[in-house]
């Protein structure tokens, strides 16, 4: 449903997307995640059709978005950074002049804006000037005008800025809904709407791709992968257990936090500790509150590929 072939952006000198090629079906929810200047932006406008590229080829549905860009983008749905619109306008006029741009028939359209407009709990401002919204209410008419036209692909860029916990749920859950029959693209720098929504993640760094898997996959090339993280009972006992465990054979590094009496025990390799640990400590008589296994840390894996 989406392909992009050697993608490059050029500013003179400076190459902001360098050759970024990746393909994508329906019934994905793509993270495209990378430190801020990284190029993800650059790549959704050149995926849009919002910037011409320097080099490469983008397509949605089959359509090329430089050859066929009416074709392509019937196909689409997009939420640049940003949200921008008209703030003169109210909501309700905005979202009738973009299901006016779409070609939605008047019965078609006054579904598709009654059904947005509920999901996005945006009933109660209809009438309101985009101007006058708050930062978290235009990225839900943002979003509203992406997805009015029920494309089968969308590309969302940042489609949490700005929204408080209890938006950023219901947008999370409303992409995971529609993620079912469509190829959703997010771009974002938050760790945290990876794990929470996305079925594969794409590290970008420099303009290029550095890693492309699901994010347990990702996680699993974290250092932390198969880390074991123990609480004792007693801080006092942590630098005791600490000594003890680093003598063990398997054991790479143990990292400790006081606050919360918690050792990390960090593996040279995929071994399995646990059953040692546990012995070791009961025959020192300390008390274990807890033991987990950690899958790994995304984060970490984020900053080994992006620094």
């Amino acid at each position: 449903m989406l392909k992009t072939e050697g993608l490059i952006k050029r500013y003179g000198a400076l190459t902001a997307v360098d050759g970024v090629s990746f393909s994508a079906s329906g019934g994905e929810v793509l993270g495209f995640l990378g430190p801020n200047g990284a190029g993800k932006s650059t790549t959704m406008r050149m995926i849009a059709g919002f910037l011409a590229p320097t080099a490469g080829t983008a397509s949605i549905c089959g359509h090329d978005i430089q050859a066929d860009p009416i074709a392509a983008k019937q196909q689409l749905g997009y939420l640049p950074e940003g949200a921008p619109g008209y703030g003169e306008m109210t909501v309700e006029g905005f979202l009738r002049f973009i299901a006016d741009v779409r070609g939605l028939s008047r019965e078609h359209r006054l579904s598709r804006l009654r059904e947005v407009t509920t999901r996005l709990q945006l009933t109660d401002v209809v009438g309101q000037t985009l101007d006058t919204l708050s930062k978290g209410f235009r990225r839900r008419v943002g979003l509203a005008q992406a997805i009015l036209h029920d494309p089968p692909v969308l590309v969302l860029d940042e489609p949490t800025d700005g929204l408080d916990p209890n938006q950023k749920h219901e947008v999370r859950s409303l992409i995971a809904e529609m993620a079912r029959n469509k190829l959703v693209v997010i771009s974002t720098h938050i760790l945290e709407e990876v794990d929470a929504v996305c079925t594969r993640a794409i590290i970008i760094a420099r303009g290029r791709i550095v890693a492309d898997d699901t994010p347990r996959g990702l996680a699993a090339q974290s250092r932390y992968h198969r880390a074991i993280g123990l609480r004792l009972h007693n801080a006092e006992d942590l630098e005791r257990a600490r000594g003890a465990l680093t003598a063990l054979p398997g054991v790479g590094d143990i990292e400790i936090s006081a606050s919360d009496h918690k050792l990390t025990v960090i593996p040279k390799e995929d071994q399995e500790l646990a059953p040692l640990i546990n012995r070791t400590l009961e025959q020192m008589g300390l008390r274990l509150r807890s033991l987990a296994i950690e899958a790994g840390r995304l984060d970490d894996v984020f900053r080994r590929m992006t620094a």
